[in-house]
């Protein structure tokens, strides 16, 4: 069994250090979140990110110096306007897709994903959705009861806490919480009760056929103290409450759920879903995973007429690696590109939904019925990018971008598990090895803007 990274005084100390997390101990003590007065918000109405900015000045300059040293160029398929946000992942690559050191972090205050570095306001709004939040509470809740004081105390952050953009999808980054090598079967099975009550069947079962993939692919290249089904975070951001803001984080290699909770509506995002391999034998089973989110992509893609492909597809071929959108690029700045789907028949409109529908069905189904509506009324305004070939085996990266929802799915090259599945890392982009992100851009990843818009009109926190 692997050793539970952070789990020294000595570790939680350096990973501290290292990503500058903000924590205050008094509210997480007395698990309460820690209320922001009015002296904390930015001049536009941005939460803070609770003194980093400030503090870290130093950090961030020999930050961006290292990431400008081993940044690669942009890919040519589908290029992204630059921003001021780290726009490279751990292993330099655009979004956080490649392998690499696991000490990146975050360098500037939360904005969110734009076109132009400007936010478009009122397309959030604190209200009544009608969904069954007391399932995900009483879960939560049970989880936190189940922790040790000491599992507890590492694990719970306020629910404004830098710890929620400190995710990546590599193996090795380090990160903070309980994880599940750490846990007793009893944690373990209260931690899956508390995926059960966000996720649909489908949604666990993913979670679920990920790791299973990634400690099948370990052991066969022999490697399982790096890629297994245990190394798995939880993270908990304020007190489950059927008033007050909280969320919960589940994070790992391929696998990363930002679940914010404010009453009864829910922000599942950013989630990160991938394998490598995406098939595998285990045990004599089959097992496939981000299969959904490829095939239909490919069902919008083949159903657009030779005019519309030649505005979607910007590139025929496709990089190793595409996706702009990744861990720690929060702040990606990306103008519109490709189709847009206000010129659309109505079979092609269902077909570009089932893309966002594959990645908002692995919430509730009460939550992706809001969120479905939601991205519905900006169907329109919504673009979609598309690199790489349309056969059905071909390697693609295709992204779908709207006011309110970004999704990425990019067929990547082989990684550090290539040996699991006969191939070479880095031979060129496959359907085998699958990375997928899914946004809420301008402003509202981990239920930032409701958060914002919660602490400038509750009375009890002016």
């Amino acid at each position: 069994m692997p050793t539970t990274k952070g789990s020294s005084d000595d570790d939680r100390a350096r990973h501290r250090r290292a990503h500058g997390a903000v924590r205050d101990a008094s509210a997480v003590r007395d698990g309460l979140p820690s209320p922001l007065g009015p002296a904390q918000l930015h001049a536009e109405g941005l939460l803070r990110e609770r003194r980093h900015g400030r503090r870290h000045d130093g950090r961030r300059r020999s930050l961006d110096r290292a990431r400008r040293r081993h940044r690669h160029p942009p890919t040519a398929d589908a290029s992204a306007t630059p921003s001021g946000a780290p726009s490279s992942g751990p292993g330099g690559g655009p979004g956080g897709g490649a392998g690499g050191p696991g000490n990146q972090t975050i360098t500037e205050d939360f904005f969110g994903l734009t076109t132009n570095g400007r936010r478009i306001d009122d397309l959030y709004a604190i209200h009544s959705t009608g969904v069954a939040t007391a399932p995900v509470i009483a879960a939560a809740s049970a989880f936190l009861a189940g922790l040790t004081d000491t599992q507890r105390t590492a694990t719970q952050f306020t629910v404004h806490s830098t710890e929620w953009r400190l995710w990546s999808n590599v193996d090795s980054y380090a990160r903070q919480g309980v994880t599940l090598a750490g846990m007793t079967d009893d944690q373990k099975t209260l931690g899956t009760a508390l995926l059960k009550s966000a996720l649909s069947a489908d949604g666990l079962e993913t979670t679920e056929k990920i790791r299973r993939i990634n400690q099948a692919a370990g052991a066969a290249i022999g490697n399982t103290a790096s890629f297994n089904e245990d190394a798995y975070y939880w993270t908990v951001m304020g007190t489950p409450s059927a008033t007050e803001p909280w969320g919960f984080q589940f994070d790992g290699h391929h696998l990363v759920i930002n679940y914010f909770v404010l009453g009864d509506q829910v922000v599942m995002s950013p989630c990160f879903w991938g394998s490598e391999p995406t098939s595998m034998e285990i045990d004599g089973e089959t097992v496939t995973v981000c299969h959904e989110e490829v095939v239909a992509s490919l069902a919008f893609v083949n159903s657009l007429t030779q005019a519309q492909q030649a505005v979607a597809i910007e590139s025929a071929t496709k990089s190793n690696e595409s996706m702009k959108a990744g861990a720690f690029s929060d702040n990606a700045v990306q103008t519109y590109t490709g189709l847009r789907a206000d010129v659309l028949n109505g079979a092609q409109r269902k077909k570009l939904l089932g893309i966002v529908e594959a990645f908002v069905g692995r919430g509730k189904a009460d939550a992706a019925k809001v969120r479905m509506a939601e991205v519905r009324r900006y169907l329109d305004d919504t673009y979609v990018t598309w690199a790489g070939s349309t056969a059905d085996d071909s390697a693609f990266y295709v992204r779908v971008h709207s006011p309110v929802v970004w999704v990425e799915v990019d067929c990547q090259a082989p990684g550090p598990l290539a040996g699991a599945y006969g191939a070479t890392q880095g031979s060129g982009a496959t359907q085998k090895h699958v990375h997928s992100i899914i946004r809420t851009p301008n402003g509202n990843d981990y239920g930032r803007e409701l958060l914002r818009q919660h602490y400038l009109t509750s009375p009890h926190h002016r």
